[in-house]
């Protein structure tokens, strides 16, 4: 077998076992939960934030509530509800924010499922593909911090499951 044909093995080899990686997770277990909240709490700590990260399965129940050291104590509902919001509607919570506003389509949302939609930044939801396995929230800092961070724990995630 020569050099190219052993690599042709190797990428369609590799290219099965990301697939058979991809098709395997259709919901939010706690050992990906738990990796991807590892990497949002080392990217907070850099940036200065003690954070609360919080991570829902596919039908926005938690799996995981990570509390950073000094942490607000208000950041925790706030995360879960992050968490809940981007299950629920299926998008981030900065794409939801300008639909939320007053005169545009889903004005007065937050007011809907108990209160828990959040209409700032700081959730992501957790996808394969297209289908939604999951939400990450994130509190602690300024909503531009909590929705980096967010976006940083959706990259890791993907990156994670092969989804990039």
């Amino acid at each position: 077998m020569n050099n190219q044909s052993l690599e042709t093995l190797i990428r369609e080899e590799l290219a099965r076992a990301r697939a058979a990686k991809t098709e395997s997770v259709d919901n939010m277990v706690l050992s990906l939960a738990k990796q991807v909240a590892a990497a949002v709490e080392e990217e907070a700590r850099r940036i200065g934030v003690n954070a609360v990260v919080a991570i829902s399965d596919r039908a926005a129940r938690p799996v995981l509530v990570h509390v950073m050291e000094d942490a607000y104590i208000a950041s925790y509902d706030v995360a879960l509800q992050k968490a809940y919001t981007v299950v629920a509607l299926k998008m981030s919570t900065m794409e939801l924010k300008p639909l939320a506003q007053p005169g545009a389509s889903l004005y007065g949302i937050q007011f809907t499922n108990d209160g828990q939609i959040v209409i700032f930044g700081g959730g992501e939801p957790l996808k394969i593909g297209d289908r939604v396995i999951g939400g990450l929230g994130v509190s602690g800092g300024s909503e531009e911090q909590d929705a980096a961070l967010a976006a940083y724990g959706a990259k890791m995630f993907a990156q994670l499951v092969g989804n990039v």
